[in-house]
């Protein structure tokens, strides 16, 4: 059973959250796409641990005060988050934004409140060789076949879209833009940071995203002390929802190990 309820933790900044199972507390961040990219993987992890999804402030119609234009924004809060709640030993997943979030939180967790993590096509780092592709200059379907493997199975025409879908969808580009728009979809100092996080750090890839490579996700890994990158044939930028059984089962892995 899953629980929507949105507490203050600023006292102009409500969170909404979706809570479901028991046990081990997991922070599940979304990516750009919104809080439903991530719905299937919250529902195979509440089988085996609390699962906390927040709806980032600013998508899907929520609030997202003048003052809130950054990742590191969104990372503080959720720390803010789990020492309010008194959480300890935290496993945060985050896909694409959602991991960059998740990694920026891990730089900042001095308290040692977290003690795994899972990036799922993480973007927030800077790799020379291997740029993350500019979603804005992208028309929808070239966005399509740069995020999936199987891109006519997931592109929908925006003309087909219903008016209030459509406008939530700008809405939520439009918060992209704000926090992650300049510089674009990374973290100039992160990468050097992440030779900080001292804890296991499992990196799933899809084989055909284009949006962050492959490559891209190697670098990442090899930054990370305990990190291990693991790749998902037939999957684009969103694994999970491709390839949802190969995913699963690498995280399920990486749990019990």
């Amino acid at each position: 059973m899953t629980t929507h309820h949105t507490i203050a933790l600023y006292p102009d900044l409500p969170i909404t959250l979706a809570e479901s199972g028991t046990g081990r507390p997991i922070l599940l961040l979304h990516g750009g796409g919104g809080p439903a990219t991530v719905a299937n993987l919250a529902a195979h992890l509440a089988h085996t641990g609390h699962v906390i999804a927040p709806t980032h402030p600013g998508w899907d119609g929520t609030p997202r005060p003048d003052w809130f234009t950054g990742i590191d924004d969104l990372a503080l809060a959720y720390l803010h988050l789990l020492h309010d709640r008194r959480l300890r030993d935290v496993l945060v997943i985050g896909s694409s934004l959602g991991g960059w979030t998740a990694a920026e939180l891990a730089v900042r967790d001095t308290a040692g409140l977290i003690t795994g993590l899972v990036l799922i096509d993480a973007v927030g780092i800077h790799v020379p060789d291997e740029p993350i592709k500019n979603i804005f200059a992208l028309d929808p379907r070239t966005l399509a076949d740069h995020s999936w493997h199987a891109p006519d199975r997931f592109h929908i025409d925006p003309a087909t879209i219903p008016a209030e879908q459509l406008a939530a969808r700008q809405a939520n580009l439009a918060t992209i833009r704000v926090l992650a728009g300049d510089p674009y979809m990374h973290d100039p100092k992160l990468l050097r940071r992440l030779t900080r996080v001292h804890v296991p750090t499992l990196l799933l890839w899809g084989e055909s995203d284009r949006i962050v490579t492959p490559a891209y996700g190697a670098a990442y890994a090899s930054a990370l002390p305990e990190g291990r990158l693991e790749l998902i044939p037939e999957a684009g930028h969103l694994p999970h929802i491709e390839q949802p059984q190969a995913t699963f089962a690498l995280i399920d892995a990486h749990l019990k190990a």
